[in-house]
């Protein structure tokens, strides 16, 4: 019983033997991660097996359609992200990305997205959302989160929205520390909440927790152990009957002071179906996961019915992710990476671009181009994968990280800098690398992140790194470095 509410990761691109029997023995699905995936056909022979194994597993995937990208993590994103698509605020387009994600995942094999991302951002200074949200506004937020749900549920994929209560303002990721959020109930009510509502409305199969302090919820418990923002808001309040997912477990954030498996039956006692654990699990890390759960219903720490009732959930989530399969077939039109209607030219009308990088561009007609990238460390959720216009083919003419020299960058004399970050208010580096190139040269300031507010410092503004994003960028500023011109 106590399997069926598992979801680990694994180490490899082939189903390791121990993870197998596992699944034979009626685990309740598998997470798969960029390192799981080599090539499309690989993912297919992958996920086969995984079926073979359990018929009714669930198979789910980071893949958000944006800068967290599983699919396409070798390459960069073919997709906008969300926060572009919340800046053209087109429904009916993320509701067609939603629905191309879906087909791609299930010609891939896989049942479960852990998306869409329902966070508001409203603190710039987040560390970990961002590009993911659709946006600062609870009400923009909620109708595309509720877009992209319809859209990916049409395919016979399950949806997932992220992370409740709420992670968007927070000014620390969860997978590194406990993030606080101290607002009143009614803020939450009013804000965090209202993209869960829309998310639920539509028909969204799960929803996954976050590992966050809410003191106006509840002053003792993160949202993933806290009955009350389980049972009580999320079940209760917004009544939802679908499978809660928890974060990952191996985050600090769940497993810091408790470890993971002390994480998985507080997780069960609040109300959870369906325990994330990680990404490199093992066998004995299962084993004293389920250890732990037996030990804790024997005692009666954890009543019998809480986990008889997630496994009941998980597995019928299961069983409707092997009926979707069978019923509702993938196109054979079926182009993957593209997103039928939306061009280059559109994904650039989500820009900010200003009047004077305007006039700069206008101005240098054939000037030759140096891109810097300023390279920040990638926070876990997005992972180390090609980003922005260098996924799309831009060669820097240098590059910075944090910690090393401004005066390493040496720029031909002559040319438009195109100085590319992420994210550029909350990393002082590139702001002070900024200002060395600014010594002599004209600079244009690009923002692959998410910008400061009133885009101090920052010229143009793209509101997302995917590799799609990147071409837009290029179209816009031209590219003489890249291999298509």
């Amino acid at each position: 019983m106590s399997l069926a509410v598992l979801l680990p990761g694994f180490v490899g691109t082939e189903l390791p033997s121990w993870l197998e029997d596992r699944l034979r023995d009626g685990l309740g699905g598998v997470c798969l991660f960029g390192m799981n995936i080599s090539s499309p056909e690989q993912l297919r022979e992958l996920t086969s097996a995984i079926y073979a194994a359990n018929p009714h597993a669930v198979i789910a995937i980071d893949e958000e359609g944006g800068d967290v990208t599983r699919l396409y993590q070798a390459q960069g994103s073919p997709f906008p992200g969300n926060a572009v698509l919340g800046r053209l605020d087109d429904v009916a387009l993320t509701e067609r990305t939603g629905a191309q994600v879906g087909w791609e995942l299930r010609d891939a094999g896989v049942g479960l997205a852990l998306a869409p991302d329902a966070d508001v951002n409203s603190n710039p200074l987040n560390p970990v959302i961002g590009v993911r949200s659709f946006g600062d506004e609870p009400e923009l937020v909620a109708r595309h989160v509720a877009a992209w749900t319809k859209g990916i549920e049409a395919t016979g994929v399950a949806s997932c929205a992220k992370h409740f209560p709420g992670h968007g303002d927070t000014s620390a990721d969860s997978h590194h520390a406990l993030p606080v959020i101290r607002v009143s109930a009614s803020t939450l009510g009013g804000r965090e909440l209202v993209p869960f509502r829309a998310a639920i409305d539509a028909g969204a199969s799960t929803v996954m927790t976050s590992h966050i302090m809410v003191p106006a919820l509840d002053p003792e418990q993160p949202a993933t152990f806290s009955r009350r923002i389980l049972t009580t808001v999320l079940r209760g309040e917004l009544g939802f009957e679908g499978v809660i997912v928890t974060d990952a477990l191996d985050m600090a954030g769940a497993s810091a002071t408790r470890g993971i498996p002390g994480a998985a039956v507080a997780a069960l006692a609040a109300g959870a179906d369906l325990l994330c654990i990680g990404t490199r699990n093992t066998d004995t890390q299962l084993a004293a996961i389920l250890a732990a759960i037996d030990a804790a219903v024997s005692d009666g720490t954890l009543p019998s019915d809480s986990v008889e009732t997630a496994a009941a959930r998980v597995r019928s989530l299961g069983a409707e992710l092997a009926l979707a399969r069978a019923r509702i077939a993938v196109p054979c039109d079926l182009t993957q990476g593209e997103i039928p209607g939306l061009s280059r030219q559109d994904v650039a009308r989500a820009f900010h671009v200003s009047d004077a990088a305007r006039a700069l561009l206008s101005s240098s007609p054939g000037r030759p181009l140096a891109w810097v990238a300023l390279e920040s460390e990638p926070n876990m959720a997005v992972g180390q994968a090609p980003w922005g216009a260098f996924a799309a083919g831009a060669v820097p003419s240098a590059s910075l990280r944090e910690g090393e020299d401004t005066a390493t960058l040496s720029i031909a004399s002559g040319a438009l800098v195109v100085a590319v970050g992420k994210d550029l208010h909350r990393h002082p580096f590139m702001r002070e690398a900024i200002a060395a190139l600014g010594d002599g040269n004209d600079v244009l300031v690009v923002d692959m992140g998410w910008p400061a507010p009133g885009f101090s410092g920052v010229d143009i503004a793209t509101f997302g790194a995917s590799r799609l994003v990147g071409e837009a960028l290029i179209d816009l500023i031209g590219c003489d470095s890249c291999a298509s011109e």
